[in-house]
Formats: structure tokens, sequence, C-alpha cells
């Protein structure tokens, strides 16, 4: 993973810490996720700042699962999310830990603040609570269970650890302001009685840490240092930092940064559920979906995502990303270490009815001109062979210099050809074309000959490999997907176009043997990844990672130009 170490407020900050020697010179962060779905590229933001920084500094860097709330947390997000971290560079090593592991210490320090008299057992219901709270101009209610006593307060709390009362009758509240500026400071909830079934604790515990109460414990706990999360969080932090002074332990240093914003894409987890469970996509590792799994499965490479999250930087501002800086950047990756093949998508038959029947020729093709170690690789040539539906037409456009009637066009690696013949069916769909070649123009060699305006790729009709390719695109239309007329929602702006299913490809030889998450430039066509869930050697399957240039630029401009 990248330890990027460009100057940023958030390293301005580390700096000045590692100066003053504010924690001896240690810098230690984390990712803190809730194991309540899977992870997408903003947290992959996250993961690649906490541990670049961590990396950069010779810290530390904890994956750490906030696992409080048992309702919606699952093992599978766990494992999911441990996967993710790893795929993407996280080391954590051996510092792996659990927010649950630490209800028994959050438990004792609960005693302790009511002790201090710092806390209260409250029996106002959630929607009481919420409407005791006040608004932004005027100030809350306090809650007629403010004033217990200590004694009552541990009693209580006690029994409510002890699984005596029901969901929802009682909650235990921090007693600090009612009048405060800061609603987040208005006696805020710290435990709430829930009777379920944890992943990690079984049933031992009937009471939960809200999110606010573990958050900043979680961190003093693991010694963090730099506690760095997103601007939603930046009103809650006099609420943590009233918990860890109240208290007297270890206070880490929090800092906010702007959340990730990506153009054409939704990082709701709430609307990614939508779009999973209304069947608008296959799945959360859907290559449409900005899942992490989603991004692995279409082909993304980690080290693409990384090149990605330090191009973006950290800032203070919120804004929208521009989607094609995530696309360059795989394309950037691909064009580099990606094994160039031919496949025909849509194919046209072609046969050369000068070529000796029977005849085969094995051709060499550049495995990857970017890379002079990556050598070259044989493929076969003969009388009958596959070229692109689009790269013909019978009645050419102006400028239009691929093959056409009595034109000629070079085949990649090969020759060059004329069209002699267009054969149809009854319909009136061309079926077939008959083409000729000229044996002095072999691509390469010293007879080469004269040069042509268009280069056409091809295989080989008897030795391809058929295969299903799926051309994947953006799932919306808008770059601001929730951009909707009154009374829609960002559903409407899906884009209907966003797969393309080709059943039949036609492709060269060797990528029959594909293995799943092999990737591909296929020459003239983008980038591509044998599926990783439906494609196995002898019987692949294709995604399409990302085109070669960015197509969208163009049809942005047509549309503002209209």
């Amino acid at each position: 993973m990248s330890t990027d170490t460009r100057i940023d407020f958030i390293r301005e900050i580390i700096n000045e810490d590692q100066k003053t020697s504010k924690y001896k010179g240690r810098v230690h962060t984390r990712f803190p996720p809730e194991p309540n779905g899977y992870l997408h590229i903003g947290h992959a933001k996250s993961i690649c700042l906490n541990y670049g920084i961590a990396k950069a500094y010779g810290g530390k860097f904890n994956l750490r699962f906030d696992d409080t709330n048992p309702e919606t947390e699952e093992q599978e997000y766990v494992d999911s999310i441990i996967n993710d971290v790893k795929w993407l560079g996280g080391d954590f090593e051996d510092r792996l830990f659990f927010g649950s592991d630490y209800f028994e210490q959050m438990y004792q320090w609960a005693l302790d603040l009511i002790k201090k008299g710092k806390a209260f057992v409250c029996d106002l219901n959630a929607d009481q609570i919420r409407e005791s709270r006040g608004t932004l101009t005027e100030p809350g209610k306090e809650s007629p269970f403010r004033n217990r006593t200590i004694e009552e307060n541990l009693d209580l709390f006690q029994r409510m650890r002890k699984g005596e009362f029901p969901n929802g009758s009682r909650t235990l509240r921090a007693k600090i302001d009612m009048a405060s500026r800061n609603i987040n400071l208005r006696d805020p909830v710290m435990y709430r009685i829930v009777h379920a079934h944890h992943h990690r604790q079984g049933d031992n515990w009937p009471i939960y840490p809200t999110y606010d109460w573990a958050h900043g414990l979680e961190d003093s706990i693991e010694g963090i240092t730099h506690s760095i999360c997103t601007l939603e969080f930046e009103n809650h932090r006099p609420l943590y930092d009233w918990y860890l002074d109240a208290l007297g332990v270890y206070h880490p240093q929090q800092i906010e940064f702007a959340r990730l914003n990506l153009g054409y894409t939704v990082l709701s987890k709430r609307k990614l559920l939508q779009l999973v469970e209304g069947k608008h996509v296959s799945g959360w590792d859907d290559p449409r979906m900005p899942t992490v799994v989603g991004y692995r499965r279409r082909g993304y490479t980690p080290e693409s995502i990384q090149v990605f999250c330090d191009k973006i930087g950290v800032s203070k501002k919120e804004s929208i990303i521009d989607v094609s800086m995530l696309e360059w950047s795989i394309r950037d990756d691909l064009n580099k270490r990606a094994q160039r093949a031919m496949a025909v998508l849509k194919p046209l038959k072609v046969i050369l009815t000068n070529y000796p029947e029977g005849k085969t020729e094995q051709l060499q093709a550049v495995n990857n001109p970017e890379d002079e170690n990556a050598g070259t690789r044989a493929i076969p040539f003969g009388r009958e062979l596959y070229i692109e539906q689009d790269d013909f037409r019978e009645i050419p456009p102006p400028k239009y210099f691929r093959l056409s009637p009595g034109t000629e066009v070079r085949l990649r690696y090969a020759y060059i050809i004329t069209c002699e013949k267009v054969i149809k069916d009854s319909a009136g769909n061309i079926t077939e074309l008959h083409c000729t070649y000229d044996p002095g123009t072999k691509s390469g060699s010293s007879t080469a000959g004269r040069k042509v305006k268009s280069t056409i790729h091809w295989v080989s009709a008897p030795d391809a490999v058929s295969a299903q390719v799926r051309l994947y695109d953006r799932l919306f239309l808008k770059e601001d997907p929730d951009d909707v007329d009154e009374g829609k929602d960002f559903l409407s702006n899906l884009n209907p176009n966003s797969l393309e299913v080709l059943p039949d490809c036609k492709l060269e030889p060797m990528l029959g043997n594909a293995n799943p998450g092999d990737r591909f430039q296929f020459e003239r066509m983008g980038y591509f990844c044998a599926d990783t869930k439906d494609s196995k050697p002898g019987a692949p399957v294709f995604n399409r990672i990302v085109t070669l240039k960015d197509t969208w630029a163009k049809i942005e401009q047509r549309g503002k130009e209209k």
C-alpha cells in the first residue's frame, strides 16, 4: 500500500505532535468498521488513509470492529471486512480487536460515572427522550428521573445488566447539560436494553453501549494516538472528550476529514441495501456496486484503489470527486501489467477465399508493449476468421476507414485484406464476408509492403473460444444520483444500460484457460477480468473493468452542446 507523505492538514497535525513529543513519538491509527454491511469505496479511502499514515510514520494500525449493535451485525460481515482490509493492503498484523471484548471494562466505567453522580437510569422511552432533547434554538427538558440517588441508579443499572427489564424500558444516560448548544451533550444515552444474540458475545449481555459511549473508550483502551473520523463526527467530539475527561483515562486526539462523495455513485448503506433488496443489482458483489467486493469482482486492483485514494487526498471541505479519476487509476495500472489479447465481442465471419484450405499459421503477437520483459505469444491464423461487426460497413459513412466493400484494412499482427463480397441471409442480415488477403503484407516481415489507414483485431474461427462477456458501465445516469424531480428518488436515475450481456463472443485460444481473477486488455475493446464467481478454465466469463478511454467525457460534452 502507498505511504503517500504529501503534507495535508492531518499530517500537519501529526508533524506538530511529533515535534512536541505529544505521544512520545508514537503514531497509532485504526480502522473501526461496524460489522453491519459490506465495505465500499468510502471505507477504502479511510483504510488507505489510516494505514498509510501509520506506515509513513513507522507506527501501528489496528483493525477494530465496533460491534455494539447485535440486531444489525453478522459474522458474514466480519469475515468480509477482514478480507477486504487485507486485500487493500491494510496490514494490521496481530492487532485485530473487537469493541465487544471491552464490554466489561465499559460497564465498570459506567458504574464509575454513576458513583460520581454523572450518569443516571432513565425510564423515558426512545420517543420521549427524543422529544425532550429540544431543538437547535430551544433547550431540552430534564428527565423526571434525572435526580435519582446514586444508590438507586446503581441498583437499577446492575439489574439492567442482569436482564431483569424488557427491551426499551430503561436507558443509562450521562448527566451533562440539557441546555447545551450542542444537542449531543443533552444527557445522551450510554446504554440501552437489547435482548438479542450477539455474533461474538452470544447471550451474555442484555445491555449494549451506544456508539458515542463506546467510540472514544475503544480508542483509549487501544492507545490510539490519532483517531481519524469523517466530518459527521465533529459535533460528537465534545461528548467523547467529556466521557474521557470524566473518567480520567487516556485521551486520543480525534481529527475529522470530509468523507468521499463519488460521482455517479451512491455510498449510503441504506441506498446500497435498496439496490440489493430491490434486485436492481445481483448482490453486494455485483461489479456495478461501489463495494470493495464489487470492485474486486469487476477486476479492480488494490494498487489502483490505493493510487486513487492518494490522488484525491483529504480535506475539510465536502465535494464530489469525479469518478473518471478512479477509472483513470485502474486504466493506468492495468496498462502497465495487463496481458494483451484479441477478443471479438460481436462476431462477423470472414472467409479469405484465396487463402489455402487446411493451412494454419502461427503468428507472433506482443503480450504487453509497456513491458519489455512480457515477450510474445503465438496466435493461429487461417482461412476463416471473426472480426467485429462494427469494423464493417456495407455503406460506409464519411471518414470511415475500416472494412467496407472494395476497401482494405490490416489485420492486427497479420495481413492486409480486401472485402470482395457480402453474404446475407433471407432477411437481409449480413452473415459473412468474402475477402482476399495479400500474402506479401505479413506484419513484421521485410515484405510487409504498403500502409493502410486502419488496423482491426480478429480471431481464428476454428480455434476461437466461445465465452460470455459482460459489459458493465456506470450504474447511474447523473453525477449526483439524488438530483431528481419531485416525487422521485435516486432509483429513477439508474442507468438502464449499465449491463449488457454478450452471450457468444469469440476469443483467442489462450483466453480459454484464464483463471478467475485474471486480467487482460482486449485490444481496442477495454480491460477485462475473468469473473471470480462464474468463470472457470475452459468455460470463461469475462467482465469489462473499464473502457480504454473515458467515453463518458464525450457523452457529457455532447449533452452540454445540445
